[in-house]
């Protein structure tokens, strides 16, 4: 290992200051992050060479030459039943440095569209989390809309329409939530006056060659960027899929692949290679009981990687009863950022003179660096991690499923169902036995949490206009001790699904839906946005009952009144 803080280099210039990793010689960091690292091109990894286990672990890989058969993306290494789609999987391992062909493309887009200042981007869970964490780090504008829920999406047509360039992301380009966005803004700038050759303009379509999206963006006149073939979606973060929606927002995303570009040269050592380190701990913590991730931003930027590094790990772990259990808290003191069976992972994007972090001391291990070494490091370490662990990190037996539910309920109707109770502005459904009060089902729901178990909340409800449901997590997790994730539906379909339904059978399920009052007819289909949303809901409670995972479901007949009594609730199951 080396001394990190004597190995980071300076900041780049034309790089914004909060990518870039910097020692603090006022001594204001805590003891982890001023320690020995693993450290290369301006990315530290510290504290994981201290882990139990992290020795032996780190040394079996090196002896099979592991960290430079993955560097020459080896197929191998996940055993025989991965081999196939490994091959056509491990192009993130250098799709940065093919990604520089996009640049100039890149470059002629953004001015030919630059008076369309308001970027829309239509993806879902790899094709929309890489680019939202971009764009919040480096504070360019950039609305997502991963949602089905219809007061979300036509709170998005409604801003600033005329101005509106939607970037449509979809690998597959099958992706029911994109298409239901196609349609809706197509008819929106159609009902705003333009032909459909203006409206064409106000798209940018990123897919896979050959998908549906494809063919569809033809016959529509929309200009479309191919994107790597062989970079599965939660992998996608440095190609097209990362870096069309951030370069029409206006970021410097040439300065993202000089980052990946510089780490890339220390994948294939058995030293002084900070991703492998990350691997080894997350592979090590996880196969001695530490299999729960807390994931922690230490206040130096890039404060919302913990979204996207959620989905990484939970999509490419969580198969065949195993997995790592990623958690994204609030602040180090969260309930959850540390306890029994947990590794606490700090991470952040710039250690400048005068910035501390917030209290990175509850971390076992911090990551710190530019924004474009951070996605390659954690990719490249989640690789590692199912290496350790024996699983595919790049297939996903388990998520087709609730589509196929959901295909099933918009086609047949939804099954009635009958409240076991209401409180208030909230309807509960709940197993029998369960008792008749809100915070008593919720505690009943906590209570059967083994010792091994976690919590599930998965709110279908509007991100921002009910962002407050989000608050359910730290009273919930305070009061069982054990792990409580938070998730958005159907956003977490698309990322987080994948471990609930085929990780460790070991989960317990809160879903919150929400009355809809002002549907919005999806264009061409003999559905609405809250009928989409309602099947999704119902198709992920059946794909999740069908493996025998609890589910509780609680139905907000008026949502700002229905989100408070549940915060109010969820308060009272510590007393």
């Amino acid at each position: 290992m080396t001394d990190g803080a004597g190995s980071v280099p300076g900041h780049r210039p034309g790089t914004p200051r909060a990518a870039v990793a910097h020692p603090d010689p006022g001594g204001a960091v805590t003891d982890l992050l001023a320690g020995p690292a693993d450290a290369a091109a301006g990315l530290a990894v510290r504290g994981a060479d201290a882990l139990g286990r992290a020795a032996p672990v780190r040394d079996a890989l090196t002896a099979r030459d592991v960290p430079a058969r993955l560097a020459a993306k080896d197929p191998t290494l996940w055993g025989p039943g991965a081999e196939t789609g490994a091959k056509v999987r491990l192009g993130w391992v250098d799709t940065h440095r093919r990604s520089r062909e996009l640049l100039p493309q890149l470059a002629e887009l953004t001015e030919e569209l630059a008076d369309l200042d308001h970027v829309v981007l239509a993806g879902m869970g790899g094709s929309s989390l890489a680019p939202e964490v971009i764009a919040r780090a480096l504070g360019r504008p950039l609305t997502v809309l991963d949602t089905t829920d219809p007061g979300q999406v036509r709170a998005a047509l409604a801003d600033r329409l005329e101005r509106t360039v939607v970037v449509l992301a979809s690998k597959s380009g099958s992706t029911v939530e994109t298409d239901s966005h196609r349609r809706a803004y197509w008819h929106a700038f159609l009902d705003a006056g333009m032909t459909e050759a203006e409206a064409a303009r106000h798209f940018v379509v990123v897919t896979d060659p050959g998908s549906p999206l494809e063919a569809v963006a033809a016959e529509m006149g929309v200009v479309t960027i191919v994107a790597d073939p062989d970079v599965g979606g939660r992998y996608s973060a440095l190609t097209a899929f990362g870096l069309v929606p951030t370069a029409l927002a206006g970021v410097a995303v040439a300065d993202l692949l000089d980052d990946a570009d510089a780490l890339a040269v220390s994948l294939g050592r058995d030293q002084d290679n900070p991703a492998l380190a990350l691997g080894v701990a997350l592979g090590a913590a996880a196969t001695t009981g530490r299999d729960t991730v807390a994931l922690v931003a230490d206040g130096t930027g890039a404060e919302t990687l913990g979204d996207w590094a959620e989905q990484l790990l939970a999509e490419s772990t969580g198969k065949a009863g195993l997995g790592i259990l990623p958690v994204v808290v609030e602040s180090p003191d969260a309930p959850g950022a540390t306890g029994p069976g947990v590794l606490t992972v700090s991470h952040g994007g710039a250690l400048a003179p005068g910035v501390a972090p917030l209290d990175a001391g509850v971390a076992d291990v911090a990551v710190n660096g530019p924004l474009g070494a951070q996605f390659l490091a954690w990719e490249y370490a989640t690789a590692i991690a199912a290496a350790v662990l024996g699983v595919d990190p790049f297939d996903q037996p388990d998520v087709a499923e609730s589509k196929e539910h959901t295909a099933r309920i918009l086609a047949t109707g939804p099954t009635a169902e009958t409240p076991s109770f209401s409180e208030g502005a909230v309807e509960v459904y709940a197993p029998a036995g369960a008792p008749g009060d809100l915070a008593g089902v919720l505690r009943w729901l906590l209570d059967g949490l083994t010792d091994d178990g976690y919590l599930a909340v998965t709110a279908y409800l509007d991100r921002h206009a009910d962002a407050a449901v989000a608050g359910l997590r730290p009273p919930l997790a305070g009061a069982t001790g054990r792990p409580v994730t938070f998730g958005w539906g159907p956003r977490s379909l698309h990322s987080t699904g994948q471990y609930h339904k085929g990780g460790p059978p070991v989960g317990h399920h809160l879903q919150v839906t929400g009355a809809v009052t002002d549907d919005l007819p999806v264009p061409g289909r003999p559905y609405t946005f809250g009928e989409l949303q309602a099947a999704q809901a119902a198709g992920d409670r059946q794909a999740l009952a069908d493996r025998g995972r609890p589910v509780l479901r609680l139905h907000l007949t008026e949502r700002a009144a229905g989100v408070a009594q549940l915060l109010d609730a969820a308060g009272r199951t510590r007393t």
